[in-house]
């Protein structure tokens, strides 16, 4: 059974490493040194059973990755209800395999995708200081990672809703879901308008009012979570920003690597508008790049949300 995380032992151990080598920590420790994180959500309707939803993030899988694909077959073991993966699954070109015993347990639990940037586009050198800089939102190489297999294996393998500029229903306990979901805008693949049609089309198929609407995205930039928000979402998922990754103790993250305020780069927050507002729940993601093999004050992270009946 995977240990949730400490708090206490996590700050401990950080003012520990103050004294010894942080580089090897974080290379070589903390990356490896996975955490569960917990949280409760009155947002279902009024008396409805709960719902554990396991949200996976972040994976960036190689196929020599064997810890953690056991940990994340471990969590199988948390029993949810619900599974939700908001991108960048694959690390390497040769990942599909892997990711698909990883993800194996979980056959037959309800779940939804969208993909990340990296579930196009495998792995490259980067000079890290360009984290610290804006993205520029494009994809300018030509993609060679399968993401058509990797489609495949989600979407008829095991079952799990498409939600990249789609919406789907899904019925889980006594409550229906209905989720939406956008292309990762940090290469520029949200289509607001399809995503927006398709909602349409369910709400007129499906008129059910007292569904709870939940919104998926990779990269949380603020125009793609204001456009599932406008929707109607009480919930929003997210990856992409590792937390942080490497974070700064007593400061946080220095880099959401889009235009989400790093104090949200990791965890649970409110987004709203004048109009609206929702849970958002950004995770810190369980990997790194095979060329960043670094976290420091930033553990990698699988979360447990259990939704309630408000």
């Amino acid at each position: 059974m995977p240990r949730r995380s400490s708090p206490a032992r996590t700050a401990a151990l950080t003012l520990a490493l103050a004294g010894g080598s942080a580089a090897v920590w974080a290379t070589c420790i903390e990356r490896h040194w996975y955490a569960l994180r917990t949280e409760t959500l009155p947002m279902l309707g009024k008396g409805a059973k709960p719902i554990r939803v396991l949200h996976l993030s972040d994976l960036h899988l190689a196929p020599w990755q064997h810890k953690r694909m056991e940990w994340v077959r471990a969590l199988s073991g948390e029993q949810p209800d619900l599974i939700v993966l908001t991108g960048d699954l694959m690390g390497h070109k040769d990942a599909l395999g892997p990711l698909r015993y990883a993800l194996e347990p979980f056959k037959g639990v309800p779940g939804v995708f969208v993909h990340g940037s990296n579930d196009y586009y495998g792995p490259i050198l980067k000079n890290p200081l360009r984290y610290l800089k804006e993205p520029s939102r494009l994809g300018t190489r030509v993609p060679d990672l399968d993401n058509e297999a990797l489609t495949s294996m989600l979407r008829d393998d095991f079952g799990w809703l498409d939600l990249n500029n789609r919406a789907g229903d899904l019925l889980v306990g006594d409550s229906r879901l209905r989720f939406f979901g956008l292309g990762d805008p940090h290469i520029s693949l949200d289509d607001h308008e399809l995503m927006r049609d398709a909602l349409g089309e369910l709400d007129e198929e499906h008129t059910d009012h007292e569904a709870t609407r939940i919104g998926v995205v990779h990269a949380p930039y603020t125009d793609a979570l204001d456009g599932l928000l406008a929707m109607g979402a009480s919930m929003l998922f997210a990856g992409h920003t590792h937390g942080g990754q490497v974070r700064v103790p007593g400061v946080g993250a220095l880099t959401s690597n889009c235009d989400l305020s790093p104090s949200k780069a990791r965890g649970l927050s409110v987004w709203f508008s004048e109009e609206n507002a929702a849970f958002l729940h950004v995770s810190a993601g369980l990997g790194h790049s095979i060329y960043a093999p670094v976290r420091f004050a930033c553990r990698p992270e699988a979360t447990l949300v259990t939704m309630t009946g408000r």
